[in-house]
């Protein structure tokens, strides 16, 4: 017989999980603020006794980490498993408890009848408060077992956290946020195109009506994984709710032998009493301390020259050299030579796969390219797609094979490309090398953008499995090994701009493209949404051609430079378009970013309430004596001057400078609060409470304000 607490206790800075085990499997019977040693388990146990109601079962079935049908559960099981025998009714008794320290804790629980053994893994982290959970199935017995469903450790909500937020959206429209009510019934999510697509993001926040920026109780939850998934959030008829997420399995994509384990994605959750601004707070030092290495912390994010959007596929040595000048003259950083560079590469219908460098556009290689980057003082990045494969294309002539798909089913068109089926190791060999070979001829090197430009339709391996499951861990493998063979070299993950943007792959990539839109009014919403989970120095932020190549808006250098200011940020355009005012301006505010760049990608965000009209934001340091905060007005105000601005996050004691830093001279028809405000000296109680009026401005107005503490 086995012998295990009653409960276990983990604590962070701020919040508090407490997990039940005293019933036949662990439960969470607590996740939310702090607690302190008056309140007990016996306590909580006690207060949360439920009793027999009519026409119900004497005692409801639980909501464990893993909700099981061999419980008699009747929501949405936690694993769902088939073989010829009796395995899909698992229960399973918990027969160990393991705390390796005092913010992890491993359970497990055993089903001695079929076999099974089901562990869940549960990390605290003590600086973040971000709770970090797996679920483990794995097979003892001698037959083979298929799982449908293995979801990460599923989470009992609050009864007075009613409310959902999603993140959907398409491509160029990522991250667009929706709240509604909680219904009773399920809230389910579904993700089928192997990626962790533009319009269904692996995440959701769970919070109730009164819930704001800047207060009230909310939940977060992310699923760190590019393939498919699934989510869930459901209210049972009884009153009791929870969140539920994991991958998403095709049909006999996972059986596991004798003796084989599963373990699920990582499920990423944290708990907020201070809003969705404090809940995003977690999430970014979760992502700053425990995602981001060491070596690119450390290091300043270089401003980015990207060639996209400057040339697309008309490549020629001495305009790339031109441009380089240029954009070092304006202040970038890091040149990215993008798609177009390899054999046989002229436009998006042909060359992908062949990773060798086009002698007839590059006569004497990348070597002139990169030398006089570099001259210029500028590091140099390089464009690959590895997953993908043109059919016009030597690679896919030799190898038809190596494709995916599925016997009978005729291919869809897709952007005139395939994906490589990278459950093959001879597949992934030849993308090692090819990538390898470029790298070490020339080892200047420094930064590759990995894209992923189609979904995966036909899914089918080598084999003719199912294979996500597979071809998700190889990408991840592949860039590991990539990464171990050439550590100075940086990844950016980028999937037609936002498909691809999950803690999964940041654990292997060092930035994300947020969105192929660089249209400024589409960056402000799509880069909101990505900050719930995402801080500023991993989303690729670009200011983009004076008109948008993807909604075709005119919108002044002024705003797209302000909206890209608060990212990793970048340019991307043809120099040569710039009048010399908007190059003197992006000069300006690449300078202005670069003395501010510590500040905005380690500070605290903080985002303001919308009143529908702007969308308004500020990052705060730590110690809370320098903060920049930003006003952008979308469109008219409902009312012949717009509202005040109430800052956030500021000591209330502390006394600040205030600045306008951001357009250089502004002005407009009659004199404004801007022409008082600028290096006065206000509490950061009267910022705060009393808010300051805003100035009359055209729609497409970006302000940049600098607080700093008066010592």
């Amino acid at each position: 017989m086995s012998h295990h607490p009653n409960f276990v206790l983990l604590n962070g800075q701020h919040t508090s999980v407490v997990v039940d085990c005293s019933n036949k499997t662990p439960a969470i019977l607590y996740f939310g603020k702090k607690i302190s040693s008056k309140t007990t388990y016996d306590m909580m146990k006690q207060l949360s006794t439920r009793q027999e109601a009519k026409c119900s079962v004497v005692v409801e079935a639980p909501i464990s980490l893993s909700p099981l049908m061999g419980e008699g559960f009747t929501g949405a099981p936690g694993i769902e498993i088939f073989d010829n025998n009796i395995a899909w009714s698992i229960g399973g008794t918990l027969t160990s408890v393991t705390q390796p320290s005092a913010n992890q804790v491993i359970f497990e629980s055993i089903d001695s009848l079929r076999n099974l053994s089901v562990k869940h893994h549960l990390t605290l982290d003590p600086h973040s408060d971000v709770l970090s959970a797996t679920t483990q199935l794995t097979n003892l017995g001698n037959n083979a077992v298929n799982v449908n469903w293995c979801a990460a450790p599923t989470i009992p909500m609050p009864l007075h956290i009613d409310q959902i937020m999603s993140f959907e959206g398409r491509w160029s429209n990522e991250f667009q946020r929706k709240s509604f009510d909680m219904f009773l019934g399920s809230f389910v999510r579904e993700n089928r195109k192997g990626k962790t697509s533009h319009d269904n993001f692996p995440g959701m926040v769970m919070h109730n009506k009164l819930t704001h920026e800047q207060g009230g109780e909310c939940y977060g939850f992310h699923l760190g994984w590019s393939g498919n998934h699934k989510m869930r959030a459901e209210l049972l008829a009884e009153g009791r709710s929870y969140a539920q997420l994991g991958e998403l399995l095709m049909p006999g994509e996972l059986v596991l032998a004798p003796n084989e384990s599963y373990t699920s994605p990582t499920l990423y959750s944290a708990y907020s009493n201070q809003g969705f601004s404090g809940l995003s707070h977690h999430f970014h030092q979760f992502v700053r301390q425990s995602l981001i290495t060491d070596k690119v912390r450390q290091k300043p994010r270089p401003v980015h020259y990207n060639t996209w959007e400057g040339i697309y596929f008309d490549h020629d040595v001495a305009v790339l050299q031109s441009l380089a000048t240029q954009a070092a003259d304006i202040g970038a950083e890091r040149f990215v030579l993008d798609d177009g560079w390899f054999k046989g590469r002229r436009g998006d219908f042909a060359g992908l796969g062949d990773w060798t460098v086009d002698r007839d556009i590059y006569p004497n290689g990348l070597q002139p390219l990169i030398d006089h980057v570099n001259s210029v003082g500028m590091e140099f990045g390089l464009w690959f797609e590895p997953e993908m494969v043109n059919p016009d294309s030597d690679l896919y002539r030799n190898h038809p094979e190596w494709a995916l798909q599925t016997a009978g089913n005729e291919q869809l068109k897709f952007r005139k490309q395939l994906v490589l089926d990278m459950t093959n190791p001879a597949v992934t060999d030849y993308l090692f090398n090819a990538i390898n070979d470029i790298l070490v001829e020339y080892p200047q090197i420094v930064y590759i953008k990995w894209d992923m430009n189609r979904d995966l339709n036909h899914a089918g391996n080598f084999a003719g499995k199912p294979a996500v499951h597979q071809q998700t861990l190889a990408a991840y493998t592949l860039i590991e090994r990539l990464k171990q063979a050439h550590p100075h070299v940086e990844i950016e993950s980028c999937s037609s701009g936002g498909a691809r943007v999950d803690y999964g792959v940041l654990r292997y990539t060092d930035r994300v493209w947020t969105s192929d839109s660089n249209d400024a009014l589409d960056r402000l919403t799509i880069q909101r949404g990505c900050s719930f989970f995402f801080p500023a120095e991993v989303m690729g932020a670009h200011v983009g051609p004076r008109d948008c190549h993807i909604t075709g808006r005119n919108i002044s250098i002024a705003m797209r430079a302000a909206v890209a200011f608060f990212g990793h940020m970048g340019i991307e355009m043809d120099p040569r378009e710039l009048t010399d005012d908007e190059r003197q301006q992006l000069q300006q505010i690449i300078k202005l970013h670069k003395q501010h760049r510590q500040l905005i990608h380690s500070g605290k965000l903080v985002r303001l309430n919308s009143d529908g009209d702007s969308i308004n934001f500020g990052i705060v340091n730590a110690d809370q004596s320098q903060a920049l905060f930003a006003y952008n007005s979308v469109k008219e105000t409902q009312r012949t001057n717009p509202p005040k601005y109430h800052f956030a996050g500021l000591d209330a004691d502390k006394d600040y400078t205030l600045s306008l830093v951001w357009p250089a001279g502004f002005s407009f028809y009659s004199p404004s609060v801007l022409s008082v405000i600028d290096k006065q000296t206000y509490s950061g109680e009267a910022l705060m409470t009393f808010g300051m009026q805003l100035p009359i401005t055209f729609p497409q107005t970006s302000l940049i304000f600098e607080l700093n503490q008066v010592k």
